[in-house]
Order: C-alpha cells, then structure tokens, then sequence
C-alpha cells in the first residue's frame, strides 16, 4: 500500500509528480526543502479521530492554539526511523512554547505490531494509530511514507512534506511558526 524512499529518492519523486519530465529547480529545492505556505492560501487541515496509545481519542482540536507536527509513519520505513529522534528534540525543545508531535502509524495490523516497536523504540511525543480505510481517509492518499505536515496555530496546514524531512529547513519552519 506504501512505497518506502530515501530522501533522494523521495525528492526526485515529489519534484516530478504531475509535472512531466520537465523538472523546474525551484521544485527540486522545494521537495528537499519545503517552505511555509504563506498563512492567506493555507488550507484548513482535516478533522480527525484517532486511538492513541494510552486508549484516548486524538482529534485536531486537542491542538488548537499550538503548532503540530503532524507525522505520517510505519514501523517498517526507514526514513521514518530516522525522523522519530528528530522529532523527540524538537517537542523537548519546542513544547513550552506551544509546540506538539503527533505522530500517526499508518501500520495496518495496529497495536500489535506498534505497541512492540514502541517498546524498544520509546517516544516522548503522542503516537495515534490510522490503521484503517476509515481512519486514514480524512488525510488523502498516503501513498509514500512518511509524509509530514505542519499544522499553524489556526489549525491550517503551513507545510507538507513527502518523504525524509530536512531537518534544519523543518526546524526552522517550526520557529518561524512558532512566532507567527
């Protein structure tokens, strides 16, 4: 159902999707270094509800008024592997300041293979589970994993990443929300 890519791999795929063989360098630079969408033409990020890991329902509102990293992952993708301590920095850096993780398993057989994983993988941020059709369906098609948004403080989506993130240009796309 997924494709796993590496970051080269993923630019080279995001850059080219819907373009052609043509490839435009700035879309280059956008795939490996996504820029905020400018707050007037961001759109409204879906409402959601998700079983979390401690048996709560994790919806977009319990968010309102921070700004969320929303990741999109499986416990089989490297490149997500390789994000999640990135991730761990940026809410042990960034909560205070109203910041959150939320990351969602897109791993289909559930609980039973991310419960394991995230034993010996411990996280510090939430961890929801989009395991069904019906789960995952407000998001759009997760073809490519992990995918990444950034959701601003109004709840709109400020960014979107497929594949490997960079992790200094995200860093600073959460700054920057952060003072918005």
């Amino acid at each position: 159902r997924f494709s796993q890519l590496d970051e080269t791999t993923a630019d080279s795929t995001a850059a080219t999707e819907g373009t052609g063989a043509s490839i435009a360098p700035s879309a280059r630079r956008r795939a490996r270094d996504p820029r905020l969408t400018p707050p007037t033409e961001r759109t409204e990020a879906p409402t959601f509800t998700l079983p979390d890991m401690d048996g709560a329902n994790a919806t977009l509102t319990d968010y309102a008024g921070r700004v969320l990293l929303l990741n999109f992952w499986a416990t089989w993708c490297g490149p997500c592997r390789v994000e999640m301590p990135w991730f761990v920095d940026f809410e042990e850096a960034y909560a205070d300041d109203g910041f959150a993780v939320l990351g969602v398993s897109m791993d289909e057989p559930g609980w039973d293979i991310v419960r394991p994983f995230l034993d010996k993988q411990p996280l510090n941020y939430r961890i929801a589970l989009a395991d069904t059709a019906e789960r995952a369906a407000p998001f759009g098609p997760m073809n490519i994993l992990p995918k990444t948004w950034l959701v601003d403080r109004n709840g709109r989506i400020a960014a979107e990443h497929i594949g490997l993130v960079n992790r200094d240009a995200i860093e600073r796309d959460i700054q920057q929300l952060l003072s918005e």
